[in-house]
């Protein structure tokens, strides 16, 4: 093996990891406790921070803070938040910092009075549209990205919010998914290509967004359908209306929605989840079979796939790994050193279940390679006498633009390793990925629609030339170290 394989001292959460979490109500009573609920069932979207904004028609109020929704939020953070309209963030940062300072909503009072934004995704040409804005004149309040389009709205010549509005977006490129409030108004807004999810869904009479309809079943919310890429949909007190502010592209949609980010109780760009990650799992049993005795997922994200795989193979559906769900943010290690302690103390091994079989272990992905290594360990340390690894989406080899947070090119071990080789350093017995051409078909309706960049390199909007020349460099790097 080379240098560009992870070592031990690799992070342990070696997940990609989703921007944001995003809700949003209109005309209900109770409506900063409904964006409280909603945020905690999108909790699984970002852990680092959150925030509610409402609105009374008068003023627009706002909190903030680190850690959980329910950690967040007491009951008297939110009998202060009033009014009837809300927008509300649960964060994990891919552009910008972790800290408070990056919180959503963002606040702003300026010429066009007061404006809060949730954003969701990420701006691929927000640097260079920084750098234009603090040499006009404008002080940013935080490092994200999602500040930039109130600056845009701020700074606009367009005497009209909606006009201010219409005029910033098309200036920004990128993945986004947008709640804007004023006091008496909220506006629903997805990037033209329709990269990150946005559903619309009816509460009475109230009028409620979010990112996943999972947070919709626990308000008792009913789906009525996706804000359309490209939509503004706005609501205020004359009724609703809903029109484009740009030419039609073809969608992006990012299909790690299915693969792997969002509940599998949730529908997603229209499909549920569930149905999706079975077909990737029976997919992935036709393509890649193993000579085992059991399935076993590695819990949660390959619980839905080993559903399919099991199906389809005939295989007994086993969950010999159990996951601990109350580990918090983070832990303290004992002094004393513990081999692979932070695996070992978010997954345990059933060995009543694992001793003496030959196991297919079924996840969603691999990124650098050190978790699926600690897991591959763990089972057989439990006594399984073959472990076969089988992952329900292709090798990654590209970093993410559109809101996900990856490592460099050079870190993703299927970008500089091939299959055989990741085998080896996981230490399976057999290691199998899904074809893209399979989770295409388990995923897509009619014409295809999804974005892949993650999978193939092939992105579909024209980056920066600063990322792109750092593209070039780390693939050169990866190119050299391989060799």
């Amino acid at each position: 093996m080379n240098a560009t394989l992870p070592s031990e001292a690799s992070v342990v959460l070696d997940k990609f990891h989703d921007e944001c979490g995003i809700f949003g109500v209109f005309n209900h009573f109770d409506a900063a406790r409904l964006t409280y609920l909603g945020l905690y069932a999108l909790q699984h979207r970002g852990q680092e921070n959150a925030g509610i904004a409402t609105a009374d028609g008068d003023q627009v109020k706002c909190e903030k803070g680190n850690g959980y929704v329910a950690e967040i939020f007491s009951e008297e953070k939110l009998n202060g938040l009033t009014g009837t309209l809300a927008i509300g963030h649960t964060r994990y940062s891919t552009a910008g910092g972790s800290g408070l300072l990056n919180a959503q909503p963002v606040l702003v009072n300026c010429s066009k009075g007061q404006v809060a934004l949730c954003h969701n995704g990420n701006l691929t040409n927000a640097d260079e549209l920084r750098a234009e804005l603090e040499g006009q004149g404008s002080i940013f309040q935080t490092t994200s990205d999602s500040e930039v389009i109130l600056h845009l709205i701020a700074r606009s010549q367009e005497t009209n919010f909606e006009d201010a509005l219409k005029t910033s977006l098309r200036r920004v490129e990128g993945a986004y998914s947008l709640l804007v409030m004023t006091p008496n108004r909220l506006y629903a807004i997805r990037d033209p290509r329709g990269f990150r999810p946005l559903c619309l869904g009816r509460l009475g009479d109230a009028v409620v967004f979010a990112s996943e309809t999972c947070a919709f079943d626990l308000i008792e919310a009913s789906y009525i359908r996706d804000v359309e890429p490209g939509e503004i949909f706005v609501i205020e007190g004359a009724g609703e209306r809903s029109f484009r502010w740009t030419e039609t592209q073809p969608h992006s949609f990012c299909i790690f929605e299915h693969v792997y980010f969002s509940r599998p109780d949730s529908i997603i760009f229209g499909r549920p989840v569930q149905r999706s990650r079975e077909l990737l799992g029976r997919s992935l049993a036709q393509e890649a079979p193993a000579d085992a005795d059991i399935v076993v997922p590695v819990p949660d994200s390959g619980v839905s796939a080993a559903l399919g795989f099991a199906h389809e193979s005939g295989l007994p559906l086993q969950f010999g790994l159990i996951r601990n769900h109350y580990v918090g943010r983070t832990f303290i290690e004992p002094k004393q050193t513990i081999r692979h302690f932070g695996v070992k103390v978010k997954l345990n091994p059933v060995r009543e279940i694992l001793n003496g079989q030959r196991v297919v272990l079924i996840d969603d992905s691999i990124v650098r390679g050190t978790t699926s290594q600690k897991i591959v360990r763990m089972v057989r340390s439990a006594g399984a006498r073959e472990v076969h690894v089988r992952i329900s989406c292709p090798p990654t080899v590209s970093p993410c633009f559109y809101g996900i947070d990856t490592p460099t090119k050079r870190e993703l071990i299927a970008a500089n390793q091939s299959i055989e080789k990741i085998r080896v350093f996981i230490e399976a017995d057999s290691l199998a990925y899904l074809s893209l051409e399979a989770l295409k078909q388990s995923v897509e309706k009619d014409a295809p629609q999804y974005c892949t960049a993650c999978f193939t390199g092939n992105y579909p909007t024209v980056l920066p030339q600063s990322t792109l020349k750092k593209l070039a460099t780390e693939s050169e790097e990866a190119s050299h170290s391989h060799k």
